[in-house]
């Protein structure tokens, strides 16, 4: 494919990327114990090669999200008009070299981009280039000149994501309720029929880095006493504008610890030098729901 032609079946994708040390996340050598009502991967394979919708795990402290190859599914499951945009869930940077050419970003901003999505698990706004025609892959996901992109890819799924490039995600909640952060909650939410993932049924993690400070480092906060899970909240949502600024857009897991949008754009800066920060814009939300 080329980076300027619009793309049927979105951008090419040959096998594990960087992201995959970035995010492999809190899941632990051990298995956990069964979900009463959850589906084993292979099912949520087949689920998604049918355009279906499907609950799927975060690493902590992200909760789970809705994702699907049809966004109008995505936007089904979660009880919401199915033409309501969803992010596209970038877990590739062959993705962001073919978004590069609709992005009214720098070289230095698409570079911003994918260190936000694969280290920082954000959601962002990205602006897009006035008068230029979007790839259809990225249409559900742009609204007044600005896309949506969600970035972490888990180790774990892995296996998932590779043979599905291009995925549409939100957060797994019914619109108005607190996503899930369990797969009990998700059970409970969706099932049966949205199936989730039974995080019992993920690839043995025994031989994967050791990233169970992943909490921490994202919020720059110690999450949970030692021994305890960590609570677990959407993503934060932030803007980057054509010039490189940053603004928060939604409060979330990210910047929870923080005392104000503030103080979390400036350990951005401190830990992404490369990026400028601005004071926090007026629709900045708190987390408490989702979209």
């Amino acid at each position: 494919m080329k980076p300027d032609e619009p793309a049927a079946d979105g951008p090419a994708h040959d096998g594990p990327s960087a992201h995959d040390g970035a995010a492999t996340g809190a899941l632990r050598a051990t298995r956990t114990a069964r979900t009463p009502g959850a589906t084993d991967l292979a099912s949520i394979g087949r689920a998604l090669d049918h355009g279906a919708a499907v609950v799927l795990p975060n690493p902590a402290p992200l909760t789970h999200v809705v994702a699907g190859t049809d966004p109008q599914a995505v936007n089904m499951a979660k009880g919401r008009p199915a033409d309501q945009p969803v992010a596209l869930w970038a877990h590739h940077p062959d993705t962001l070299t073919a978004l590069g050419p609709v992005l009214d970003l720098d070289p230095a901003g698409l570079a911003l981009v994918g260190r936000l999505l694969a280290d920082e698990l954000l959601t962002l706004l990205v602006p897009l280039r006035p008068a230029v025609r979007l790839p259809g892959w990225l249409a559900p996901a742009s609204k007044d000149g600005w896309a949506l992109l969600f970035g972490a890819r888990w180790a774990p799924l892995r296996q998932l994501l590779d043979r599905t490039p291009v995925l549409y995600v939100s957060s797994a909640n019914r619109t108005g309720r607190p996503p899930a952060a369990t797969p009990a909650e998700a059970v409970a939410m969706f099932a049966p029929a949205t199936p989730v993932l039974d995080t019992a049924d993920l690839p043995d993690t025994a031989d994967l880095p050791d990233t169970a400070d992943l909490p921490d480092r994202l919020t720059g906060h110690r999450a949970a006493p030692t021994g305890s899970a960590p609570v677990r909240r959407a993503t934060t949502t932030l803007r980057l504008h054509p010039d490189g600024r940053l603004a928060l857009h939604r409060h979330g897991a990210q910047d929870h610890p923080y005392p104000d949008a503030a103080a979390y754009l400036a350990r951005l800066r401190a830990v992404l030098p490369e990026a400028s920060v601005q004071a926090p814009v007026q629709d900045a939300r708190r987390a408490g729901t989702a979209d």
